[in-house]
């Protein structure tokens, strides 16, 4: 699961971490997983907090608006910051900068992953499920009729995402 997420964030870091001067390359690979797991735990601990339906929302609705308006992406941004400023000394300037223009652009191809049914790594029934330890949790119902036929891929994508 983590792995999966991993991937995409290292393919969007190179401008933001791994050229960005005011990040030192010995923390190139730490900042990536740190964004990374920024990411999970965020996801994670809006389903923890009851926040399901806004995360299912934000899979169907975000084809239609900016990801980075979304409270939950920005939830994300603020703890990316945070964590990169608190964990690596970056200035708040350039941890701002690095989670303002890096989470977004990682959610936005999450999403796109999640509602293309020919990308299968990503599944976000699967992953609802890992991150309530629901193994028989259905989220169709979250999903609007016009919606229903697009739950397989977005559930495999999750399911894959969120899987250990």
């Amino acid at each position: 699961m983590l792995e999966q997420l991993l991937k995409l964030v290292e393919q969007n870091a190179e401008q933001q971490i791994v050229q960005n001067k005011a990040i030192p390359d010995q923390f190139n690979n730490a900042a990536i997983k740190e964004v990374t797991n920024q990411i999970f735990n965020n996801l994670k601990g809006q389903v923890a907090g009851g926040n399901m339906q806004q995360i299912v929302l934000m899979f169907q609705n975000e084809r239609n608006r900016a990801v980075n308006t979304n409270p939950v992406v920005s939830t994300m941004i603020s703890s990316v910051s945070t964590s990169l400023n608190s964990k690596f000394g970056i200035s708040s300037e350039v941890a701002e900068s690095v989670a303002a223009s890096l989470v977004p652009q990682v959610m936005s191809q999450i999403i796109k992953k999640a509602n293309d049914p020919h990308d299968i790594d990503f599944d976000l029934q699967q992953m609802m499920r890992g991150m309530t330890g629901n193994t028989s949790l259905d989220i169709s119902t979250m999903i609007g009729q016009q919606q229903k036929s697009g739950i397989g891929s977005i559930g495999n994508i999750f399911g894959k995402l969120f899987r250990k």
